[in-house]
């Protein structure tokens, strides 16, 4: 049997105006250097012999995906739980205004991961089980790509390494990364 091969790809930089916020599962662009340093990237990546290419549906990680599928000429995927955290009321507001707001609460995602919700939306412990649920539902063999974000990468970087949910935000990756897990 062909082992498993899969690749975890953080979608690029998004749009000017959502530096510095809060956008979580909010559907927002790319900036113009996001989506050049998608081009990219889907070049790069389309080179490969993908043989499963799946994304996240929001828009920052369709962009990158439909290249790599157009590149390859492969069918897209859409797995909704590969999307980012839902924030609850955090969503669109700037990080500073939130810290002044809930100081160290927001800490919280960390050290109480099973119960602190961020504006109350989802816990780091229910985004590890829906990354996890959606790990398990990747194709047992082959080199699959998945287009995702950064909390449901690191929460399955943090869950291979079998590390505690406290230590999830050592395993966070910036965007346009691609991590490459070892074939299974």
């Amino acid at each position: 049997m062909v082992k498993r091969q899969v690749l975890l790809v953080r979608h690029t930089e998004v749009a000017v105006r959502w530096t510095n916020r809060c956008y979580g599962c909010t559907d927002v662009g790319l900036s113009r250097a996001g989506r050049q340093h998608a081009a990219e990237l889907a070049a790069k990546l389309a080179a490969q012999p993908i043989t499963a290419l799946i994304h996240s549906g929001l828009e920052r990680t369709a962009y990158l995906a439909r290249w790599i599928a157009n590149m390859n000429g492969i069918a897209l995927t859409i797995d909704a739980r590969w999307q980012e955290r839902n924030f609850g009321t955090w969503e669109g507001r700037g990080w500073h205004t939130i810290w002044r707001e809930t100081g160290n609460a927001m800490d919280g995602m960390f050290t109480d991961p099973a119960r602190y919700r961020p504006g109350g939306g989802e816990t780091t412990a229910e985004l590890v089980v829906r990354s996890a649920a959606a790990w398990a539902a990747l194709p047992a063999q082959g080199a699959v790509v998945v287009v995702s974000h950064g909390g449901p990468i690191a929460a399955i970087r943090t869950m291979l390494a079998g590390a505690p949910l406290t230590e999830i935000v050592n395993y966070r990756v910036g965007t346009g990364s691609i991590t490459a897990l070892a074939p299974q």
